[in-house]
């Protein structure tokens, strides 16, 4: 299927400014970065939640315990996938007793953040779990919402939400609507 960008909807100062409105709502919303620990969801939801404890010890002058979680084999798809492309895990604290912000790049149907939660269970019990996204796109299959959004794209199934990070990708940040096109 091949895809052209019908729409930018944030650049690199968008998306850098969302990060740090959700940085101070993360803040706000536990009293300080005491409890906090980031988990960012393998590929890009690291580099956000990496970006987002930055900004966390910018504000508050403390380093918050950033993770990272593959969730490959905890989908709902994974015995229809032939080969799950499988990343390493690492969550290198004690997520007993803490609030948990789960990070992703995009929320679309809930599925990846459903299996993310079932993932960090696996490693013991948060205090909460809170979720962290740079785009919600709606059209959710689960009951499941973000707590901090960096920004609400309305989209329709046929499209996609493709975002671009440095840190991943090579080029400069974006968030793009791309619309299907016949080949």
């Amino acid at each position: 299927m091949a895809y052209r960008t019908k729409a930018v909807v944030m650049d690199d100062p968008a998306i850098d400014r969302a990060l740090t409105r959700i940085a101070h709502e993360i803040l706000e919303a536990n009293s300080g970065c005491e409890s906090v620990a980031l988990v960012g969801i393998v590929t890009r939801g690291t580099v956000v939640a990496a970006r987002l404890a930055e900004r966390i010890e910018r504000i508050e002058g403390v380093a918050v315990p950033v993770g990272t979680l593959d969730i490959s084999f905890y989908r709902d798809d994974v015995a229809t996938r032939l080969a799950p492309e499988v990343h390493r895990t690492d969550i290198p604290f004690d997520v007993e007793n803490r609030n948990i912000v789960l990070v992703d790049d995009v929320l679309f149907t809930g599925r990846t953040i459903r299996a993310a939660m079932d993932a960090i269970m696996d490693y013991g019990r948060p205090s909460s779990i809170q979720l962290a996204v740079l785009v919600d796109r709606g059209h959710r299959e689960l009951p499941i919402r973000a707590d901090y959004v960096g920004k609400n794209v309305p989209t329709s199934r046929k499209e996609r939400v493709h975002v671009t990070l440095s840190d991943v990708d090579g080029s400069g940040d974006s968030v793009a609507i791309e619309e299907e096109v016949a080949e």
